[in-house]
Order: C-alpha cells, then structure tokens, then sequence
C-alpha cells in the first residue's frame, strides 16, 4: 500500500484522494485552510453564509461516476434541485431574456425577444454547441491530455469519426468564439449572452476557440442548485474519500516539496514536520510551481506564466440587503454597453470598462421548494456580486480609489436595468485580485490558471504527469481546464496516472 500526500483539498485534490484511497492507497490530503473547497469557497456575513466561489453546478455524471466508482451513491451525499431558469438577462434599455432548461421553450423565449431569424439562430447554435461536445467530451475533456495530432487520431478512430471531425471542422479552434457567434445571431444582445461563456474558463470571447460553444449544450444537459450552499459539494467528496480511508489535515500549510535522487519523496509543513510519500498531487496552481514557491527543486514541474497568459480575475460583493425593481433569479447577467471593449480593456489595457457586465448569484431564488418567503426576501437576500477583472493581483490590483469608482459604475448599470440594492456600507465583503492572489498565490488573482486564447490554448495547460517523477498535478490550471467538474475530472486523471505509473 503506498502512500500518497494530496496538497491542497480543492475539487482536484479531492477527487484524488477519493480515487485512491478507494484503489488500497494511504492517503493523507494537507490544506492550509480549515475546511475543503479552495476556491469553493464560503463567506461569512452577519449570520448569513454566502458562496463566494463557483455558483453553477453542470456536468452531473462527472460526480455521478465519481461516486459510483467508488460503491457510493452522489445523490446520498448531495441534495440537488434542477434549475428551470438557467439564468435571467438584462440590458440597460429594459430588455430581458431567461434561458430555459427546456430548448423548446427558450427558442420561444428568444422569437418573442429578438424574432423569427434569431430563434433558428439558436436551434442552429444548439447543434452546432451539441455536435462540438459530443467530439470533444470522451476524446479530450475525460482522457489524459491528448497532443494535436492524438486527438484527430482519436476522432477518426470512433464511429462517430465522421461526425466529430465534421464538427471540428466545422467549427474550427482558430475561429475565435465571437466571430462564430455571429453566424447564428444577429441581435448583439445574443452574441453578448453567448459570448459569456468564454468568462466561464476566464477568457476573452473575442480571443477564446469557437470549441469554447460547447459550454452552452453543458448547461442545456443541466444546471442544478446545491442545497445548503455549493460547499456541500466539496463536504461531500471529503465525506467520500473519508469512507474510502482518506484522511484529512486542515489547517496546515505546506512550505515545500522534496526531492531525494530525482524523485518527489516528502512535503515538509510550515511548522517543519516533514511527511514522507511516494508520490504527491498538487492541487494548487501550477505557476506557483513554476514561481519557486514550493522550493526551487520543484520549478521544472511548473508550467510559468507570463501576466499577459493569464486569465480573468474578478473584483466579487457578497452583500445580504433588500432589494426591489427586479424579478431576480438565482443566475442573473446585467450587461453594459459595447461588450468587446470590456474584454479589451482587460487584456490589453489591465484595466475595467465603466459599467462593467455584473453577474449576481442570489442565494435564496430558485430552489426547490421555492426560494425564501417574501417577507423573509425583504428583509434581506444572499448575493453575490461578480465584475470581471485583470489578475494583475501581484502588482497592485485594485486600489481603494477604483473600487468606490467601479463600485458607482455597477450601482448605476444595475440601476439602468432595473435593479436597486438597498446595501449599507458594512453590510458586505468584497475580494480584489489581490486578495485573490493571497489566497491562491501564483495566481496573481486570476481564477483560472492561464486564459485559454488561440488555437490551440486547451493543449497549452499540463497534464497530471510533471517533468519530475513522483509529482502529480490537479486543479484548474492543469488539463481539462476550471470550473468545477472539469477540475474534478482532472484530480481523476491524476489518479489513474498514479495507479498506471504504479503498476
């Protein structure tokens, strides 16, 4: 039985110690802070608790097989509810549009919205986004991280080779996302709402792959809200590894990785102890390898960085206030004005467009059974606020002085649309890039490891395998990518190449 060190209790550490503990492996996962999650993370305001991560739940057979493989069943651990409302969307001119779990009725939705042309632009779309996914999901987003040319190979090899090289070509990677969008859709309002999904892996539309569309047939397969909080989800999968035989130690911070002859052989804790293993996943950001931050010895595992590759930052409110002039749901989009100049600005310019794109999760909309009472609502909901923002978290950020700016630019584009707040000045907690960067170092505040523009961006993230024996990566900036499965998914990967290099 060997003994295997996990680095941090992410969705990718997490899946990790599952999986191994469950194939005969001791397993000890370490975490700097005192409960699991990373960057699924849970805020405290007053009495309220707000999540203050990732807010949307998709790919639910990820965790199904998570769970499965391991004897168990996810729906024991997790109670999920079915979003109806995949998200409500809103534009300073009065104009709404919700997104449906059922197609049909979104397509209706968009006729009565935008017309005719547009809602056969999305019944086009929508087999276009499926077709990507059904090329890419066995080929590239569940498998060890293929080159080029395995996966052209891999798709010629299916039955449905014909299909997915079809959908490869036809969408090609070099098309960016935006410029494909505008195939389908004619209305700027759409191209804006779609255009979106490439904030999804912390990227620009106009820069992100045309692949990147198949995060809309993501959502239409499903998107559920977790009763009691996304951080249920990660309190499920260390309840998981636990039954497994996986143990936990939260609250201890690791300094550095250890080389003895070549190979990763321990992890030595800030108080000093020093942990023997035959092998470590890290579950934290690879350019913190890369930076040196885990010891010298280890910077070949990384994969450095420059400012320019990263991806998006956020400036985030968690705020519990009233709130009145608008229907919210639980996903709300508030878009500003001239959408391309936004990711512009970012990318290029490091800084934030005036009125911003505002995403609000509210907390307490859209369960099953239905959200809170009304009364319960006026007297204050659970939000959180999102602006995207240049991951310049390592030199600077945001000041005090642009944040009470951005802070008016929000207020009066949510206002535009419809929206009003009814917040104090103590009644929140906000997160800057640098506050980010704190918390995830390496990252320089960004969320999702390096931003995924060109071509070929998606092969450009490192696999579970590192230059250094014994050395294992997991998390969102290692392949398949954010977000919460994909992060799962590649703690999974991890695993298996473990037990493959083992064998």
């Amino acid at each position: 039985m060997r003994h295997i060190a996990v680095v941090g209790a992410g969705m990718g550490g997490l899946s990790a110690a599952a999986d191994l503990a469950r194939r005969g492996h001791r397993v000890s996962v370490f975490e700097k802070e005192n409960a699991p999650g990373g960057k699924l993370r849970q805020v405290q305001v007053g009495e309220a608790a707000i999540d203050a991560g990732p807010t949307v739940f998709t790919m639910h057979w990820v965790f199904d097989a998570l769970f499965r493989d391991a004897g168990a069943r996810l729906e024991d651990y997790l109670s999920l509810d079915r979003a109806e409302v995949l998200a409500r969307h809103a534009w300073p001119d009065g104009g709404r549009l919700d997104l449906f779990a059922d197609r049909a009725r979104s397509q209706r939705a968009i006729k009565e919205f935008a017309g005719q042309r547009e809602a056969a632009g999305f019944g086009d779309f929508c087999r276009r986004s499926s077709s990507v996914h059904a090329a890419l999901r066995d080929s590239f987003m569940t498998r060890s991280l293929p080159s080029q040319r395995e996966l052209i190979a891999t798709l010629a090899r299916r039955g449905l080779a014909a299909d997915g090289l079809r959908s490869m070509l036809g969408t090609p990677p070099w098309q960016s996302l935006w410029r494909a969008l505008a195939a389908h859709f004619h209305d700027p309002r759409l191209r804006q709402l779609f255009g979106r999904y490439s904030t999804y892996v912390g990227s620009s539309p106009l820069a992100a792959p045309a692949t990147l569309m198949l995060i809309a047939h993501v959502e239409q397969e499903g998107v559920w809200l977790v009763r009691g909080g996304m951080r249920k989800v990660a309190e499920a999968l260390q309840r998981l590894g636990e039954g497994c035989g996986a143990r936990y130690r939260f609250g201890s911070s690791v300094s550095e990785l250890v080389l003895r002859d070549g190979r990763c052989r321990a992890l030595k804790l800030a108080d000093g102890e020093i942990i023997e293993a035959d092998a470590i996943v890290f579950n934290g950001d690879a350019n913190a390898l890369a930076a040196g931050l885990l010891g010298r010895e280890v910077v070949p595992a990384g994969m450095p960085m420059t400012r320019d590759a990263r991806a998006l930052s956020a400036v985030t409110w968690c705020v519990k206030a009233p709130t009145r002039g608008f229907e919210l749901e639980h996903h709300n989009v508030f878009f500003g004005d001239r959408y391309p100049e936004e990711f512009a600005n970012i990318f290029e310019k490091r800084r934030i467009k005036s009125q911003p794109t505002v995403y609000l999760c509210a907390q307490d909309r859209g369960a099953v059974p239905a959200g809170s009472a009304p009364a319960e609502l006026a007297a204050g909901e659970r939000m959180l606020l999102l602006v995207n923002a240049p991951a310049d978290g390592d030199v600077g950020g945001i000041d005090d002085d642009r944040l009470a700016s951005l802070e008016r630019d929000v207020s009066l584009l949510l206002n535009r649309c419809g929206l009003q707040i009814e917040r104090s000045a103590d009644d929140g907690i906000v997160t800057r890039p640098q506050d980010f960067e704190r918390l995830f170092p390496g990252t320089g505040g960004s969320l999702y490891g390096r931003a995924n523009h060109g071509a070929f961006a998606s092969f450009a993230r490192p696999g579970a395998a590192t230059a250094i024996p014994g050395l294992y990566l997991a998390g969102g900036s290692a392949h398949p990518g954010p977000g919460i499965p994909m992060a799962t998914l590649s703690g999974r990967l991890a695993a298996a190449k473990i037990v493959e290099d083992f064998a």
